[in-house]
């Protein structure tokens, strides 16, 4: 049985990048929940009314889990990850200045699109790079990168919440953008993609034709002194 101890250095890296970024999503999710009481009272509105945030939130990852995993087909897992923790950082960052409770649904919304590719595009680079005997392991792992997100949401907010309040809570909830430079310097591309995206260029329709093109034009060439 493969265990991380048995992993090359790459193979940590990419588990460790994917399983962080899983476990931040549901990190920035929470600290809505925890906050809902102070959104209420800002936008005038009672806790059922700003509730509304979490179910479109939650209504819209479908989305952007079929918006980034077709994404991720074609650009590759690395690129669509970072960008999908740049923009759920993002969307999170302007929820705290919201100047209206309608903006505030709208950031939430994109927030929900942002997020909803994670699962996806983190869970594919992850199982096609670490060695097959060890996808249990890693789902298992990765599985539990929702609860500690919320674990460490709790923490953060019985730690800071009576300092910062609660627009500060969503600018502590910018901080999974620190993970961008990490995954640039250290997780590489799934070769699993990279050797479809190979495969896809070598029998793409036009290289095959100019092949075919070239050949009788080589030979024309040749004969004729052109």
């Amino acid at each position: 049985m493969f265990t991380p101890l048995d992993w090359n250095n790459t193979q940590r890296h990419v588990a460790f990048a994917s399983f962080v970024s899983w476990m931040l999503d549901s990190f920035d999710f929470f600290i809505l929940v925890f906050v809902l009481s102070d959104l209420a009272d800002w936008f005038h509105a009672s806790v059922a009314d700003v509730s509304i945030a979490i179910m479109l939130t939650l209504a819209v990852r479908p989305i952007g889990a079929l918006l980034f995993g077709r994404l991720a087909e074609r650009y590759g897992r690395r690129p669509l990850l970072m960008l999908n923790i740049l923009f759920f950082t993002l969307f999170e960052l302007l929820s705290a200045w919201s100047p209206n409770f309608t903006v505030f649904l709208a950031f939430r919304v994109l927030y929900g699109v942002a997020m909803g590719g994670i699962w996806g595009v983190a869970s594919s680079l992850a199982m096609e790079t670490i060695p097959d005997r060890s996808r249990g392991l890693m789902s298992g792992i990765f599985q539990a990168g929702y609860p500690c997100g919320y674990l460490v949401a709790s923490a953060i907010f019985g730690l800071f919440y009576s300092t910062v309040g609660w627009r500060g809570m969503f600018l502590i909830g910018a901080l999974p953008i620190v993970l961008l430079p990490y995954i640039w310097f250290k997780v590489p591309e799934s070769p699993v993609w990279l050797a479809a995206h190979e495969r896809k260029e070598s029998t793409a329709l036009w290289p095959v034709l100019r092949s075919q093109w070239n050949t009788p034009l080589s030979s024309f060439q040749s004969m004729t002194g052109f």
